[in-house]
């Protein structure tokens, strides 16, 4: 069990009052019962439902997109991709932190309701990731600028984002201005020793890791001995010429060594890079909204996502490769 004193003081409440997650039944309640409706609609944004071209073969992509409710033209874009290690939630779930996102770095925010395993397991969400992505930049609202694009997510997401700006990069695009894998499911292994240390039933945990990477990797034929780097980018040998990062990650996340290593490996590959490991936070901290902690770290993604997609001083940037 984690020690609730080193929790944050801003989350302990929250902590523990937690019940114990199960993946398996999270799972099932979830394919049985779906996903829970979006909040309250916010006057900041405007909200809309598209459905956009497929990978090859495969089924039509679900995207909402998030505009600022003033129009202005010439925004940026950035491809959200939510959490649920691979095999749980919808675009719905983490509505508010598009929302946040939209208005805080004035961008125009896709979030994918990419296919999740074990129904689909690897390579379906990322080809529906990189499906929309290629239509922001090709088609796009009218009142984007398709040559400003980031890409983020939180969790699963922010694995695929890593694996997406991975995949954009070797498929020759689309160009990407920035990336912001947030407390990113990187390495299947599951033998960091953070991933080793927290192992408390009421957060995500090593044992809750192994089964959601059991069941995305179903099916999956190692290349050259192991796991496809676009499935864990932490198996990546190269990591240059990506588009410029930001990557956060709670202290007391199983994922925070994965996390601090792509860091300092894409610095070291050359890639602009900023890390933030926050102090007492668990995995998913960012979604007690009622803790000061939460607040501030949800204001800190939209601030570097505003400048990697505007500029360190908010004017427009250009995409970078």
């Amino acid at each position: 069990m984690l020690d609730t004193s080193r929790v944050h003081p801003d989350l302990r409440a929250a902590f523990l009052d937690r019940p114990p997650f199960d993946l398996a039944d999270a799972v099932s309640t979830e394919r049985r019962e779906g996903v829970a409706p979006a909040g309250v609609p916010d006057p900041r944004v405007r909200v809309e439902d598209r459905t956009v071209p497929g990978p090859a073969g495969a089924p039509a992509v679900r995207v909402r997109l998030y505009a600022p409710a003033t129009q202005a033209p010439g925004r940026p874009g950035l491809v959200w991709l939510h959490g649920g290690g691979y095999v749980l939630g919808s675009a719905l779930v983490q509505d508010a932190m598009a929302i946040d996102l939209c208005v805080g770095a004035d961008c125009i925010v896709a979030s994918v309701d990419y296919r999740l395993a074990p129904e689909h397991p690897f390579p379906a969400g990322l080809e529906d990731a990189y499906a929309a992505l290629r239509w922001l930049a090709e088609v796009g609202p009218h009142e984007m600028d398709t040559t400003r694009i980031g890409v983020g997510g939180m969790s699963a997401g922010g694995g695929l984002a890593a694996a997406l700006a991975l995949l954009a990069r070797d498929r020759g695009g689309p160009a990407l201005a920035f990336q912001m894998p947030l407390c990113p499911m990187l390495d299947d292994t599951n033998t960091t020793a953070s991933s080793r240390e927290f192992t408390d039933p009421r957060v995500w945990n090593r044992d809750a890791n192994g089964a959601a990477w059991a069941l995305y990797l179903t099916g999956v034929a190692p290349v050259g001995g192991g796991v496809p780097a676009y499935a864990a980018p932490a198996r990546a040998t190269d990591l240059r010429g990506l588009p410029p990062a930001y990557i956060g990650v709670g202290a007391l996340d199983p994922f925070r060594d994965e996390d601090i290593e792509y860091a300092r490996r894409l610095s070291q590959a050359g890639v602009e890079t900023e890390l933030h490991v926050f102090p007492g936070c668990y995995h998913g901290f960012e979604g007690v909204l009622e803790a000061d902690v939460a607040l501030e770290a949800r204001r800190e993604y939209a601030g570097a996502l505003r400048r990697g997609l505007h500029g360190a001083d908010g004017a427009d940037a250009r995409p970078r490769t």
